[in-house]
């Protein structure tokens, strides 16, 4: 049933007014990670990243991946056990504690000088470096450039006012010949607030589109039952691939 209804044309609302005056703060954010509000969190990581996985790393070895707004995402030992180095930034201390136990690594902490009350945690192997910070302050942490970037979860979550500010981070941290893939949900935003926020194809292409080349590699039916108390009937999952133009 998936693949079919994949298959329909999404409608797109490029201007939804319903989303643009939702904020949410870090301090809401960090209190979804002490009540164990954490749905968005995909235990067996991310189906559309494992299909695509190749074309994002196109047969290339030892890049330097990133992770925005990274929770504790699976795929990060994914990419570490391949060879890569991967750096996330995370809101919640207690998202980046729980990745680090739950994939049994050990690691240190250290506070940031360049930003006054955040740690980075770096695993012992030296090729995970997670920032516990807003993203907003990353820049001032010099973290340099990146390969390859994983947005799932990071677009979506950003205060729509805020979208023009991350985008800017986002594209400043892009190495030349990168591969960003960003997955963004598609659903009705006037039945549903968010967070998760509707994003547009528009809203993308204006976002992105006059640094990088963008193609969407696959649509599908992403619905389960916890979506019903959203008030939607529908919702998608898009796989963008986005390419130095």
């Amino acid at each position: 049933m998936g693949d079919t209804k994949a298959s329909l044309d999404i409608k797109e609302f490029p201007d939804s007014e319903v989303h643009q005056t939702r904020v949410l703060t870090l301090k809401e954010w960090q209190d979804k990670w002490v009540t164990g509000n954490t749905t968005f969190h995909q235990e067996k990581g991310n189906q559309l990243l494992k299909k695509h996985l190749e074309t994002f790393l196109n047969g290339q070895s030892g890049l330097r991946v990133f992770f925005p707004l990274c929770g504790k995402a699976v795929e990060m030992k994914w990419f570490a056990d391949r060879g890569h180095n991967v750096v996330g930034v995370e809101i919640s201390e207690l998202g980046i504690r729980e990745f680090f136990k739950e994939q049994n690594l050990s690691y240190s902490e250290e506070q940031l000088a360049e930003i006054p009350g955040a740690t980075v945690f770096k695993s012992s192997s030296g090729n995970i470096s997670l920032y516990c910070c807003s993203i907003f302050d990353l820049p001032r942490a010099n973290i340099g450039q990146f390969d390859r970037i994983w947005d799932r979860g990071a677009l979506v979550a950003i205060n729509p006012d805020d979208r023009k500010r991350y985008t800017d981070i986002i594209l400043s941290l892009l190495r030349k010949g990168f591969r960003y893939l960003l997955a963004v949900l598609s659903y009705d935003p006037t039945k549903h607030a968010g967070p998760p926020f509707y994003v547009a194809d528009a809203e993308i292409r204006k976002l992105f589109g006059t640094k990088c080349s963008i193609s969407c590699l696959e649509k599908v039916d992403a619905f389960e039952e916890r979506h019903k108390h959203w008030g939607i009937d529908y919702i998608f999952e898009k796989l963008y691939l986005l390419t130095e133009k």
